[in-house]
């Protein structure tokens, strides 16, 4: 039993409980134990034998004398009761748009709904319309959720697809007969969302490689089986394609298995008027047929007299047109990155306390990090008022001074109401280092009025950063309508920089909006909005989407050294 088992659990508790109408607080404290358990860096298990469960800030008597149960005994009576009650059929439709757990009660209790197919159905025949809360539009939006939710069904979230990757490939190494490795496909492309993991081996000995890669601790099913591919299920249900190529083909292999098709295309349309063929074997001579390179896939690209592209850019979408003219920029890179702006900490919604996420962020080599919990009236986050503001400040100064290399900066992130005013007035904001202000309710205003709001919002002084500008959540919630080059516009004459939200769920900035925002010269900060010191590293998954969209260092506010960024930031002070 792993502690990501445990946490899951806490988790569908919570959400069940939620369905059922229990009390907020009683939710919580099941989600506050999961986060708590997500980050621990023992296994759950020897907590339990050695009793020392109540030492971990969160877990109560009665949350730990469940945690005890399930580790011990694989089943939770409570959890079975609660499933008989609330069908855990349910939780497929909070990740749905226009559901949360109230309106899925409701769903349940009066029409009898416990799955997506059933609520479909009832859509379809108008029967959610005539419930309290809900209405003709509301039924639509749902229709809508459940669409959005088919596109990326059977697809996984880039960082779940690359922790995978990650662990196959460090299980192949271990292999002799494996001479060079590399992920490819989609993934190596960074796409936020990922089909198949594809894996490219070069080798002379393919049946060792396939043989070693079918006895992987994680293979769950063997689809297929072969001696230059192999097809795997794994446990957590996403499939691996591993091929074996010849050391001599390595290159040509990387380059054509990493795609996108489109800029194979290209590549091969333009092998083919310089006298060349070009497949996944090499590079050669059309008319002879005799092999010319394919060793290495830089070779590639130059012999086609084109500079080097790095995956993330391979989409056709102009990157070979800037090949061809030596202008591939140099992109942004995630050594570039000096510290992380968004985070939350116990203050707020977080989970662990600043001296936690400082010491976190301090080994992951950054010169600085900023705490930016929510703002007072967004409740469900646990808000911070007023009169706890000046206590975080001394707190961050007390801490600050244990540090020679390494800063703290009190952020906030401000809430942008309804109508477009702010959660603290102008003598509360100035008194934080910078200030992130972004929408967190209401989502479904008109583009006119959800414009207006984040535009009017982006007007007020001392407003640093706009928090993931678009709102979407990846298969569950759909972009804010909104002007967005407006947006952009505003911003940019207000000197606001756009944030690429790394957290892998929302990576808000998508890759097109962030090459739109380019365009019309914004500025960016790449931030992880971790709850926990475990989110910090999703920083790689920020990068590899602004890389997408063309970024180079000098695009990123948070490349800046300390000194320099409090200049940026001070500016407004």
């Amino acid at each position: 039993m792993n502690n990501q088992e445990v946490a899951d659990l806490l988790n569908k508790i919570a959400n069940l409980m939620d369905i059922q109408g229990e009390t907020f607080f009683k939710t919580r404290a099941y989600r506050m134990a999961a986060q708590q358990i997500e980050v621990l860096e023992e296994p759950i298990e020897q907590l339990v034998k050695e009793q020392r469960l109540q030492d971990i800030q969160g877990i109560g008597t009665a949350i730990a004398k469940k945690i005890e149960e399930y580790t011990t005994t694989g089943h939770l009576t409570f959890y079975n009761k609660l499933t008989k009650e609330i069908p855990e059929s349910l939780l497929d439709l909070l990740n749905i748009q226009s559901l949360g757990p109230k309106k899925v009660g409701t769903l349940f209790h009066k029409l009898g709904i416990t799955t997506i197919s059933e609520l479909r159905n009832a859509c379809t025949q108008g029967k959610l319309r005539h419930l309290e809360g809900f209405g003709e539009i509301t039924e639509r939006n749902i229709l809508r959720g459940i669409t959005l939710k088919e596109k990326t069904s059977g697809r996984s979230l880039l960082h779940n697809a690359y922790a995978d990757s990650t662990e196959c490939i460090t299980h192949l190494r271990k292999n002799p007969a494996v001479k060079k490795i590399s992920i490819a496909g989609s993934l190596r492309r960074m796409k936020e969302t990922i089909g198949d993991i594809d894996i490219l081996v070069a080798s002379n000995q393919p049946e060792k490689v396939m043989d070693h890669f079918t006895h992987y601790d994680h293979v769950e099913r063997i689809l297929l089986k072969g001696p230059t591919k192999t097809s795997v299920l794994l446990d957590d249900n996403i499939q691996v394609d591993l091929r074996v190529i010849e050391p001599k083909s390595y290159g040509a292999a990387l380059q054509y298995f990493t795609g996108s098709k489109e800029h194979n295309v290209q590549l091969r349309s333009i092998a083919i008027k310089k006298g060349y063929k070009l497949n996944e074997y090499g590079l050669f001579n059309k008319n002879t047929n005799a092999y010319i390179s394919g060793k290495h896939e830089t070779d590639i690209y130059q012999l086609l007299d084109l500079q080097y592209i790095p995956p993330e850019l391979r989409e056709n979408a102009g990157e070979i047109e800037l090949a061809q003219h030596q202008k591939i920029p140099k992109l942004v890179d995630l050594k570039d990155i000096n510290g992380d702006l968004h985070v939350h900490s116990q203050y707020s919604d977080g989970n662990e306390t600043i001296t936690t996420l400082a010491d976190a962020a301090h080994k992951q080599g950054y010169q600085y990090l900023g705490v930016t919990d929510h703002s007072q009236s967004l409740v469900i986050a646990n808000g911070l008022p007023k009169d706890k503001i000046e206590k975080k400040l001394q707190e961050i100064q007390k801490i600050n001074k244990k540090y020679d290399d390494f800063h703290i900066l009190c952020g906030t992130e401000c809430d942008i109401k309804t109508d477009g005013t702010l959660d603290y007035p102008k003598n509360i904001l100035k008194k934080f280092d910078f200030v992130y202000i972004g929408i967190h309710t209401a989502f479904k205003q008109n583009e006119k009025e959800m414009t207006h709001r984040i535009t009017k919002g982006l007007q007020h002084d001392y407003v640093d950063f706009l928090a993931h500008p678009t709102g979407r959540i990846i298969g569950r919630r759909n972009p804010f309508a909104i002007d967005f080059e407006q947006i952009i516009t505003t911003a940019q004459e207000r000197n606001i920089a756009l944030e690429i939200n790394a957290f892998p769920d929302r990576l808000d900035l998508s890759d097109k909006n962030i090459k739109l925002a380019k365009e019309l010269k914004a500025q960016f900060v790449i931030s992880t909005d971790s709850h926990n010191r475990s989110h910090l590293p999703f920083m790689q998954f920020g990068v590899a989407t602004a890389q997408r969209g063309g970024c180079t260092k000098k695009d990123i506010i948070n490349t800046q050294p300390l000194n320099q960024l409090k200049q940026t930031i001070g500016a407004k002070r």
